[in-house]
């Protein structure tokens, strides 16, 4: 079908009482009506199948252990405050990490019609856009196309019965239309580092015209040709050299595209929702406890630091001491006293929930947390008390043996306690980074690991995505190494030259 750009209206919903809706990939913190959370839920899992059906990527049973949490807030103006500095712009966010990954999004226009509630799935859809690409493909794309394709999968919508793909994407018209347009030459090289503030809505606006011309658009010829490209990056060709030896002269194509834009059609494609897996979702209301603690839980789990973590835990403890029968609160108040270093109260909240929930596998974590964090800081060397800390970790990995965080908390240990990791240890990095490959911390660990154990091949895999990605900059840590290990040098000389730049203050970016 051809569709042609737009414009659109607004509305403003209402709020209503905290639920929990969680189905195989995500759990979603929402005020309103039962099902109106639930309804979102199972829009993000026909999203998801929407990706997995174009690309022919199939699900993972395991990755229902590693849920992304989207917390839908009351509005943009929240959205910012959580964000933090630099939040003029942002509308949304997701922060992919071993611990849990995490999005943000307002409730204003979620659960309306028009602009508004356009504008927040656009947002959403964008962000779960690259967590699906990290996490699916182990190649490294440039920015153009890391960012193109995230606008492109942003638009995908659904009705009773059919889904589409390819849509336009109306919130770029604008630039598209009236904006001065990125050539090829500089959208295929520029970085998100470096890239100058007029440039920014070119390479959202460009990078999606360009992605949906090579995507559905473009002749099979050319569809080939860029499979070509992407393999030469990925091979360590600069982007526009292996563009020009890919698509042939740039200024061709950006006749070709400049002929589409002017067109102001563009194909689109809709299959029925019977392809996709149907959605279970599960829906409850919050306990008075949860209600009470959830602010609080948000702005914990957007990320703290030990300074930032103190008013939060002090707000938690009256929280934490009304309802201490309740498991969920005694977790959350565990996690916020660890943040803030005060482990007492991090190991009695932690007790009180196993109590409550044996099998709670984030409450055994906890536990051990508390004793490796103390460990560390006493620089203890006895061996016994590292072994006691990781028995709370194999605990909880019988009860859930793919959560990242844990394998990553068992390998990482052995680094604290000063020791060689075991062959087990290596091998729970590794699942770690299969499980959760959009935590870049856990990405590096497993290259630098790969590095110590000569395994080169897996190591440049690793870094490639980090070394490429949209927001590093061009000589990121990531990229130095790839170019060490691009000049035949062992992983163990590699490792050393890293721990010269670290001492010299360079670091790994």
């Amino acid at each position: 079908m051809i569709l042609g750009l737009a414009t659109t209206t607004a509305a403003v919903p209402a709020r209503a009482e905290w639920y929990q809706a969680t189905s195989k990939h995500f759990v979603v913190f929402a005020e309103g009506n039962a099902e109106s959370v639930k309804e979102r839920a199972e829009e993000l899992e026909l999203f998801d199948g929407v990706f997995r059906y174009f690309q022919n990527v199939a699900a993972r049973p395991e990755d229902e252990s590693n849920k992304v949490t989207l917390y839908v807030v009351p509005n943009d103006s929240a959205v910012r405050r959580l964000y933090g500095s630099n939040s003029a712009n942002i509308a949304g966010f997701y922060d992919g990490r071993a611990s849990g990954s995490v999005a943000f999004t307002p409730q204003r226009g979620l659960g309306g019609e028009g602009s508004d509630r356009e504008q927040a799935r656009i947002v959403l859809f964008h962000e779960y856009a690259h967590h699906l690409l990290l996490g699916n493909f182990a190649a490294a794309y440039p920015a153009w196309f890391s960012e193109g394709y995230a606008e492109f999968l942003s638009t995908v919508s659904f009705d009773k019965e059919t889904a589409w793909i390819g849509k336009p994407a109306q919130h770029r018209a604008y630039s598209l239309l009236h904006g001065d347009p990125l050539p090829a030459s500089e959208l295929l090289s520029v970085n998100m580092s470096t890239i100058r503030r007029d440039q920014m809505d070119g390479l959202y606006a460009r990078g999606w015209l360009l992605t949906h011309y090579l995507t559905i658009a473009a002749p099979p010829e050319r569809r080939a040709q860029f499979a070509k490209y992407l393999t030469a990056v990925n091979q360590g060709k600069p982007s526009v050299e292996a563009a020009r030896e890919a698509f042939g002269d740039l200024k061709q194509l950006d006749k070709e595209l400049n002929a589409r834009l002017k067109a102001r059609t563009f194909p689109a494609l809709r299959f029925g929702l019977d392809k996709l897996p149907k959605p279970v979702v599960q829906v409850r209301a919050l306990s008075p406890g949860e209600k009470a603690m959830i602010g609080l839980r948000m702005r914990s789990d957007r990320g703290v630091n030990t300074k930032t973590a103190q008013p939060i835990l002090e707000d938690a403890i009256p929280i934490g001491a009304r309802y201490p029968d309740d498991a969920v609160v005694q977790g959350w108040l565990a996690e916020m006293a660890l943040d803030a270093r005060r482990y007492d109260l991090a190991e009695a909240a932690a007790d009180r929930a196993l109590a409550i929930d044996p099998k709670s596998s984030q409450a055994l974590v906890y536990k051990a947390q508390v004793i490796l964090n103390r460990a560390r800081e006493a620089q203890t060397t006895d061996p016994a008390v590292w072994k006691e800390a990781r028995s709370w970790l194999l605990k909880a990995n019988k009860i859930d043996p793919n959560d990242a965080y844990t394998l990553l908390l068992f390998y990482s240990s052995f680094g604290m306690a000063g020791a060689v990791p075991t062959a087990n240890a290596k091998q729970a990095l590794a699942r770690a980074h299969e499980l959760v490959p959009q935590d870049d911390a856990v990405r590096f660990a497993y290259a630098h690991q790969s590095l110590i154990d000569d395994r080169v091949d897996d190591a440049k895999r690793a870094l490639r995505p980090l070394a490429y990605s949209a927001h590093a900059a061009p000589d990121n840590g990531a990229a130095r190494l790839l170019a060490l290990l691009d000049a035949k040098k062992s992983g163990k000389e590699v490792v050393a030259a890293m721990e010269a730049e670290g001492a010299e203050g360079g670091g790994a970016d």
